[in-house]
């Protein structure tokens, strides 16, 4: 059974197939999509608060010919203390798909593991897979061609900077790395990524997969893309003041853009806090792609779970 928990579950072959089917559906949304969800109910299980996910999965279910079934964790019996496993095997006698967004990743790795349909990671508090495969689209619409939409990806640099111990930092550390680009994480001393996640890059095979530098002008010298992400993330909220104080020298702001490539791109997963993380001025400059982004998670996860429906089928 293929998952998709992370973002090296697929393989580079298959990561270029998702990217141009996503293509293809971006360019035919509204006209004629192809029914690939017919007749099939894929279920929501979401333990955290969500505009862009939950919104882009029921509208990418339903406009795929499917039926998304929404299902809050205190709404169902794994609220009450029913076993992960055990709710993973009666959701497989009901539906063909599992979109879950929660806080430890272990619990999506256990349900694909007790399951028999496909899971998706919506978000944990270790990777946020979806969005970086976005993020990457967004960029390879911008600079490739079609047909070759992620060999416009190698070789180019992203710097992020502020929290890059986040879910964020480490999704985009191992998205970098599989689709060929070079990363720099600017961050306060204490921040670097975990013992957990640079295991986990060893095993995949990209061990030294980054730079970490306290100084965020290093990060982005000669980058194409400035990253950020916000510094008090779902469950950290008692760390806010001090977690501001800390990563206030790592603000992306007019001066800081500037000093990256001179036709460099600001990201931003959302939601923003102006005159936190980034200035205002900032998300307002042109060069600022955010709502790209956003737009993007659409016709991307349509895309995953479009080719973990085929994948199943076979």
């Amino acid at each position: 059974m293929k998952h998709f928990l992370k973002e090296t579950d697929f393989t580079p072959r298959e990561v270029a197939e998702v990217f141009a089917l996503a293509q293809s559906l971006k360019q035919q949304r509204g006209k004629t999509t192809p029914p690939v969800l017919q007749h099939q109910t894929w279920a929501m299980i979401f333990s955290k608060s969500s505009t862009r996910t939950r919104v882009s999965f029921e509208v990418g279910i339903h406009e795929l010919g499917g039926n998304p079934l929404f299902l809050n964790r205190n709404d169902i019996q794994l609220g009450r203390g029913e076993s992960i496993e055990d709710t993973a095997k009666v959701l497989s006698r009901f539906v063909h798909g599992l979109v879950v967004r929660t806080y430890d990743h272990a619990d999506v790795e256990r349900l694909a593991s007790a399951g028999t349909i496909p899971v998706i990671n919506a978000l944990t508090d270790f990777l946020h897979p979806c969005q970086i495969y976005a993020d990457a689209f967004t960029l390879a619409e911008r600079w490739g061609k079609a047909g070759d939409l992620l060999g416009s990806l190698k070789g180019r640099k992203i710097a992020f900077l502020g929290d890059t111990a986040c879910n964020m930092a480490n999704s985009w550390i191992l998205g970098a790395n599989l689709f060929g680009m070079k990363i720099s994480l600017a961050g306060p001393s204490g921040f670097e990524p975990s013992a957990e996640f640079n295991s986990l890059l060893g095993k995949e095979g990209f061990a030294g997969g980054y730079q970490f530098t306290e100084d965020p002008y290093e990060a982005v010298k000669d980058a194409d893309v400035v990253y950020t992400d916000v510094w008090v993330s779902m469950g950290k909220e008692e760390e806010a003041k001090e977690r501001i104080k800390t990563m206030t020298p790592f603000q992306v702001n007019k001066k800081l853009f500037a000093a990256a490539k001179r036709d460099a791109l600001f990201m931003h997963c959302l939601p923003a806090y102006p005159g936190k993380e980034v200035t205002q001025e900032v998300l307002d400059n042109p060069r600022s792609i955010i709502f790209d982004q956003a737009e993007n998670r659409l016709h991307i996860q349509k895309a995953i779970m479009a080719k973990l429906s085929e994948l199943r089928g076979k």
